[in-house]
């Protein structure tokens, strides 16, 4: 099987400032509030947020969080960029691995941001869909999240 790719990219003005926002994008407790989509979960198992530093999140369903994120922090320049990487795993096999790039600049009272995602599945092209699935979920519950903190 090969592995398949994908990269997307979600834009937002934010009504936070920058520092505000960086926060919420950054923190481990805040990424679980908005991370999981619709009525799924995500819980922070082990947070390390800082350049090299690891963090492990189990995530999906509320009833059974089957899979294992691991999260490397590979860049963190506050309030501006960050990126990190990702595996998620289920029943101790890898089912894909992801590069995200956090952009945040001022705009105004607010921030412009991007997400860049760059995925790749190791299960198939099928898996491609579910990582769309759970980041656009989980950037519309950071739509919600920004609104209540503005």
């Amino acid at each position: 099987m090969t592995t398949d790719t994908d990269t997307f990219t979600f834009t937002r003005d934010m009504p936070l400032p920058p520092d505000r926002l960086w926060h919420l994008m950054t923190d481990a407790k805040a990424r679980e509030a908005w991370g999981a989509p619709g009525d799924e979960t995500l819980d922070v198992v082990k947070a390390e947020t800082r350049v090299g530093g690891i963090e492990r999140h189990r995530c999906g369903p509320v009833e059974n969080p089957e899979f294992e994120v691991e999260t490397r922090w590979m860049r963190l320049e506050g309030p501006s960029d960050a990126v990190y990487t990702e595996q998620i795993e289920a029943g101790g096999m890898a089912l894909g691995a992801s590069l995200v790039t956090y952009n945040l600049a001022p705009k105004g009272t607010g921030t412009a941001l991007a997400v860049t995602v760059a995925v790749s599945s190791f299960v198939g092209p099928e898996m491609m869909d579910e990582f769309r699935a759970g980041w656009e979920g989980g950037m519309a519950n950071l739509d919600k999240l920004v609104m209540a903190e503005a």
